[in-house]
């Protein structure tokens, strides 16, 4: 990837809020389109969410730059309309009606900006009765089936661990974008991009829809484990915490039990194949607990790899943090945050002919580049003055100049 990246050129206008939307208005900044996050006056509703919501901040837009605009004010409307002049692709992810309200209705923006990639993403779709619904991660987590599937088979049903929907949907928003400007090289045309969190849940439980379809039989909570096979994504306890495995496959299963000098277990009806495997779990799972009780995380996926079986230490961030592998990736990077000390975090999750994107900048501050971008788009700095003045924007990096009247 060149320092510019494959995007530089482009033009984003970023009014993504919280995770889903900024997300994906990252991919791009990622790939080295020029992404300006536009904000009310108060900023991104996450910034005003603690410790979590400065996270996601500096998580979901760095090397972006801050616009500050009241958009009910029809100056605000006047700026908007000078930045859709130059804007390659629009990311939203407000409810339709919000959009309307604030003046960026997909189908109104499209008949202004024919060359637009109008992009959004929201809760339920814009199609069905839940259109107008608020959408946030966790009720697409519950109400499409993740949950459901999710947790022990004792417990509650459990949300996954972080805001998996949010991300996914980002994600597959992205890749319409992408796709979207590929096709305007050839027609010259703007194209409208939608996803939803629901339509994200579902696609990422693709492999267990089809075998719900194939076997007829509703899918329950299991906690670890796969369903129909054995072992597999098992979770051990161990010395100094937990490994999961999988060896599930009959040479593998065989590889195993020769691994912890249990033979016997190759042969046993019990276990002779995988449907008696996963019949037996309970069982089988005890056996293999006995073998590698005695040994720690490192010792059981030592062994485990030396025989080719699927394996992996349960491990936290902070150990996840000096992983050689996260380390030889490059995937981690630090930039300096605004109180002065360093923020680290995943930053661009991909290379291209072996070099990655560098984060240059971190999140911006509400308002930190205003005045630079409407002068990049004709606003004089006394247009901009008197914008400020009027609190139509807050502009970080405009000093307002002294006016003369006649």
């Amino acid at each position: 990837m060149s320092t510019r990246g494959p995007l530089h050129g482009i033009r984003v206008l970023d009014f993504g809020q919280y995770i889903a939307g900024p997300s994906a208005g990252q991919t791009l900044a990622d790939l080295g389109a020029d992404v300006v996050k536009v904000e009310s006056l108060r900023g991104d509703q996450a910034r005003g969410v603690g410790t979590f919501g400065r996270a996601m901040v500096q998580a979901y837009n760095r090397d972006k730059r801050s616009l500050a605009i009241d958009l009910a004010r029809p100056e605000g409307k006047g700026v908007l309309h000078a930045l859709l002049e130059r804007a390659d692709v629009l990311i939203q992810n407000f409810r339709a009606d919000s959009a309307e309200r604030m003046g960026l209705g997909a189908e109104s923006l499209r008949a202004q900006y024919p060359r637009l990639i109008y992009a959004g993403i929201t809760g339920f779709g814009t199609r069905g009765p839940s259109r107008r619904r608020p959408g946030l991660d966790i009720a697409a987590q519950a109400e499409f089936g993740l949950m459901h599937t999710t947790g022990p088979a004792d417990g509650s049903p459990q949300r996954v661990g972080f805001a998996v929907a949010d991300v996914s949907a980002a994600n597959a928003l992205a890749m319409g974008i992408l796709a979207a400007l590929y096709e305007r090289h050839s027609t010259g045309r703007g194209a409208q991009v939608e996803t939803s969190l629901m339509e994200a849940v579902l696609s990422m439980q693709a492999a267990t829809w089809g075998e719900y379809q194939l076997t007829g039989i509703p899918l329950r909570r299991k906690g670890n484990g796969q369903a129909n096979a054995a072992p597999a994504a098992d979770l051990l306890e161990v010395a100094d915490g937990a490994v999961v495995l999988s060896a599930y496959t009959d040479d593998k299963w065989a590889a195993l039990c020769t691994l912890i000098d249990r033979p016997d277990m190759i042969e046993d009806p019990r276990f002779a194949d995988n449907p008696a495997r996963v019949r037996n779990r309970g069982e089988l799972l005890a056996a293999l607990n006995d073998a590698f009780a005695g040994m720690t995380r490192e010792q059981a996926t030592k062994l485990l790899q030396s025989a080719g079986i699927v394996c992996g230490a349960v491990r936290a961030f902070d150990e996840v943090a000096v992983d050689p592998d996260v380390s030889a990736a490059g995937v981690l990077v630090s930039v300096a945050g605004r109180d002065g000390g360093e923020i680290t975090f995943p930053g661009c999750p991909f290379t291209i002919d072996g070099r990655r994107r560098t984060v240059s900048r971190p999140a911006p501050a509400v308002g930190e580049d205003s005045a630079r971008i409407l002068r990049e788009v004709g606003y004089s700095d006394e247009d901009i003055t008197v914008l400020v003045e009027a609190g139509v924007i807050s502009a970080l990096d405009h000093r307002p100049m002294e006016r003369r009247y006649a």
